[in-house]
């Protein structure tokens, strides 16, 4: 893999942590304040989504070891 593109996927993986982050906070937010309960479903999917695309660029930087 190019440097180039290992910096690319490791940015992008910077930016969905952040956005991750973000969506924890929110719900937390959401939580405290009472919010609706579907709303609150719709942002942990969302997260959970945000989660399985970090795992992906991870292992696209991780290269697989068959020990």
């Amino acid at each position: 893999m190019a440097d180039q593109e290992q910096a690319d996927i490791r940015l992008a993986l910077a930016k969905l942590r952040q956005e991750h982050e973000d969506y924890d906070a929110a719900i937390n937010a959401m939580i405290e304040v009472g919010c609706d309960a579907l709303r609150i479903q719709r942002m942990k999917k969302k997260k959970l989504a945000i989660k399985d695309k970090m795992s992906q660029l991870e292992d696209q930087i991780i290269p697989d070891i068959i020990a």
